[in-house]
């Protein structure tokens, strides 16, 4: 049976006036100005990659100076660059449900080695048919994508590990596993819906992506997810919420429980069971396809298998620790040691502590199970909580001086506070309702604590008007001294969501490619040199191997072709 499923996001913006925060139009001052200026002819300091929402493509930025450098094509047609239109690219938008030439992208994640930022890809999930896309940072072009199998809505995705071992994606809604009959009541839920989480490895050196594994867990929604790192290595966290299982009115059915669960996922225990050969072999369907940079070409093939570890069954791999109302954010700081959730409807920010998870685990400081996984008893796991921080938190990120920086989407500000002693530093306002933070490297074990970036849903007034229709934005704050300063405010394209920033010379060093030697290119149907350029008949068609020098092309005139009627008619191929 075909099973659809259909992912939207709708946000419906409020006019509030008591949400607006004040003194707007003295935000920016003093020296902000010169802060983000770069002059003409003059490189910025760092790269920065931003979700493209609901272009489906990834903008890349400079910063400080806000300049956007390139639109990558990922997951949707672009005619600017031919994307998904040449019969070179189409195979690269293929699914196991045929061409599907539009997505969602929501997060960016970069490469990394040893924890920190390596320069090498950027990894990037379509939302709506579930999907991973590797980009090689060497030429800023998409270079592989990989369907997802029993996911339905990929927005836990993509999080890598410490030595990008893994890019991890955990379904947004549980669905029927592929291999199951999917044409049940929606009623059935709680019998037939299952999670899914996919680790993908990574080569080291190719890049190259393959479904290692799937978890199969229980049926709850997964929202973000973050590696531990140093101490936690080894261990993953994901945000889920409702456990309540509801599948109508999910705006007031998933929101009744006081707390939902951030799960803890041992993957190096994973390995083990899947080296014991306790993993099943179960029969999906899913595109794997992939650009060549020798043959400027795409290839797609569509694969039958994966294997998947039940967490139920397998007890010492995942456990639940409880967390105040639909977390959005679970995020690790540098040391590995404090794990944050963001609970959207929670009126404090829980910081949990890893070394206290461990021994709540040695401990069996459990408090029940929740469909065969041990839920570990709140105060057991948690380090504090910061108080009346703002409302409706869902990001933190991290400065690696030992300050977190959380983004309130509702008070529509950035909060800064202390992570040993949990007290609020400084806040400012964000224009408006602010969504995902960056800070380059605040995902990693070495940040740079020189800029903060908020990512706005709303613009309302900040820029010229352009109809019914506003630009989202971005702005730049200088977190360098104590307090944060706004420094820059520019538009974005898409609806930004998460972004990762690099420095430039991270990626500028890497082996850049700048220019594609023609006498390296192994298409079938190149054409090295005007020598080479000609026109071939081939029964009905009609073959140009054609050269392009600047505004010359060769050949220039091409005549005889047959154009008559249906039966006579001869079908033109150019390849330039």
């Amino acid at each position: 049976m075909m099973k659809a499923i259909i992912y939207g996001s709708v946000l419906a913006a409020l006019s509030l006036v008591g949400c607006k925060p004040k003194n707007n139009q003295n935000a920016v001052s003093g020296n902000a100005g010169a802060k983000s200026y770069v002059p003409p002819g003059k490189y910025d300091e760092f790269y920065n990659f931003v979700s493209g929402g609901f272009s489906g493509q990834m903008a890349v930025y400079g910063l400080p100076s806000g300049r956007l450098l390139r639109v990558i094509p990922v997951f949707s047609v672009d005619p600017e660059k031919g994307w998904g239109y040449s019969e070179e690219t189409k195979p690269m938008l293929n699914t196991s449900h045929g061409f599907v030439p539009w997505d969602d992208l929501h997060h960016p994640e970069m490469s990394q080695t040893n924890g920190e930022i390596d320069g090498k890809w950027i990894f990037g999930n379509a939302n709506n048919t579930p999907r991973l896309a590797r980009i090689d940072l060497k030429t800023f072009r998409t270079a592989e994508i990989i369907e997802l199998p029993n996911s339905g809505g990929n927005h836990s995705s993509p999080f890598g590990t410490e030595n990008s071992e893994y890019i991890v994606a955990g379904t947004r809604f549980s669905v029927p596993p592929d291999n199951a009959n999917g044409d049940v009541p929606i009623s059935s839920y709680k019998q037939n819906f299952k999670g899914h989480i996919s680790f993908v490895s990574v080569n080291r050196e190719s890049g190259a992506m393959d479904i290692a594994f799937q978890l199969k867990t229980p049926g709850v929604n997964f929202d973000l997810a973050r590696c531990g790192r140093a101490k936690s290595h080894g261990w993953f966290f994901f945000s889920c919420y409702n456990t309540e299982q509801a599948n109508t009115l999910l705006e007031v059915n998933a929101s009744q429980k006081d707390k939902d669960f951030i799960m803890a996922v041992n993957w190096k225990k994973a390995e083990e069971y899947l080296k014991a050969g306790q993993g099943e072999k179960v029969k999906v369907k899913y595109a794997h396809n992939e650009y060549s940079e020798e043959t400027h070409s795409a290839t797609s093939e569509i694969r039958s298998e994966v294997t998947v570890l039940d967490v139920s069954k397998l007890k010492d791999i995942c456990y639940f620790i409880p967390c105040p109302k639909s977390p959005h954010g679970c995020d690790v700081d540098p040391t590995g040691e404090y794990i944050v959730g963001s609970g959207k409807l929670a009126a404090v920010i829980p910081v949990f502590s890893f070394d206290k998870l461990q021994k709540a685990i040695a401990d069996k400081s459990f408090d029940g199970e929740y469909e065969g996984i041990p839920v570990v008893k709140y105060e057991s796991a948690l380090y504090g909580e910061v108080k009346k921080p703002g409302l409706g938190p869902l990001h933190t990120e991290f400065d690696g001086n030992g300050n977190a920086y959380t983004s309130f989407f509702v008070s529509s500000e950035v909060v800064k506070w202390n992570i040993k002693d949990l007290k609020v530093v400084d806040r400012v306002p964000t224009f408006y309702s602010v969504g995902h933070l960056c800070i380059p490297g605040g995902n990693t074990r070495k940040p740079n604590p020189k800029y903060l970036i908020a990512y706005n849903k709303i613009t309302k007034d900040r820029y010229l008007p352009t109809g019914p229709e506003l630009s989202q934005s971005a702005q730049l704050f200088d977190i360098s001294g104590e307090k944060m300063q706004m420094i820059l405010d520019f538009p974005t394209i898409g609806e930004p969501h998460y972004a990762q920033a690099a420095s430039a010379d991270i990626i500028r060093k890497n082996g850049q490619v700048k220019i594609f030697k023609i006498e390296d290119n192994k298409h079938p149907y190149v054409a090295k040199g005007e020598k080479e350029a000609r026109v071939e008949r081939k029964g009905k068609e009609v073959h140009v191997y054609m050269t392009s020098v600047r505004s010359h092309f060769a050949p220039d005139n091409i005549e005889g072709v047959k154009i008559g009627r249906a039966s006579c008619r001869e079908r033109v191929c150019y390849v330039v």
